[in-house]
């Protein structure tokens, strides 16, 4: 269901002045989902708590803990943080482009909380979960993480997950640019309007998007029709969405 709160015509929350132009090429979309998982040196890194020295494996058959932590050194060096660097390596290692969908469900699954950084914490606990203390067994996940994203109950937590991920932690909402990576990602292939979506995003005098349109985005996806044949114009929709559905209708 969407949002119960009242409209607000004249509100634009947390700011919205005239749209930039069109950036169209489907690489440049690209290019900026890999630089929004990638961190693209834009974040402020973690702080490092300690350094690890080296630890001995266990068998390969089952989950070592320490075989983790010695893998996840790989990536991090000495210290207790993986950064766009090492995580570039770690992509190449299990064989994922840093813009694949799965990179994020996989941060979703380590409830990782800053964008191209994995903390020790996040890995030992999300690799635990998961048992993975190899590149090798991480691989042969990647279909059941896939498979996550077809499953509309996991969609919906790790859709609301990348509004967090993908925030500045000082900020309420999320820059337009980035929120655009972001769906691109997650209802690019989903969504069947989602092209005239964008288009319309990048036509807007929308800067941000808070979390309420955020989620209301992924609602208006699932419950409405091509032909809005269903759409309540006087419904509980967000004012961006009112927005949307005027400017479809005027420019189809």
């Amino acid at each position: 269901m969407p949002s119960v709160n009242k409209k607000r015509k004249n509100s634009t929350n947390c700011g919205e002045s005239t749209a930039k132009k069109s950036r169209s090429s489907n690489m440049n979309r690209q290019r900026n989902i890999s630089d929004l998982l990638m961190g693209s040196g834009k974040r402020r890194q973690p702080a490092s708590a300690r350094s690890h020295g080296k630890t001995s494996s266990h068998s390969q058959s089952s989950f070592s803990t320490k075989k983790c932590l010695k893998w996840f050194q790989e990536y991090s060096g000495m210290n207790d943080v993986i950064d766009p660097e090492g995580m570039e390596k770690f992509c190449e290692d299990i064989s994922v482009e840093p813009e694949n969908v799965v990179m994020l469900v996989l941060a979703h699954q380590l409830a990782a909380k800053q964008m191209g950084y994995f903390t020790q914490g996040e890995w030992e606990k999300g690799m635990g979960n998961l048992q993975c203390d190899t590149a090798e067994k991480l691989k042969s996940k990647l279909d059941y993480l896939r498979s996550l994203l077809n499953d509309p109950s996991e969609f919906k937590n790790i859709y609301r997950y990348a509004f967090d991920f993908a925030r500045e932690p000082d900020q309420r909402c999320i820059d337009i640019e980035v929120a655009k990576g972001m769906l691109q990602l997650l209802l690019g292939s989903k969504w069947s309007m989602f092209s005239k979506f964008y288009d319309f995003l990048e036509k807007s005098r929308y800067k941000s998007l808070n979390r309420d349109q955020w989620n209301n985005v992924l609602e208006f996806s699932r419950a409405i029709k091509p032909d809005f044949s269903n759409y309540d114009v006087d419904g509980a929709w967000p004012v961006l969405i009112d927005e949307f559905v005027e400017w479809y209708k005027e420019n189809s």
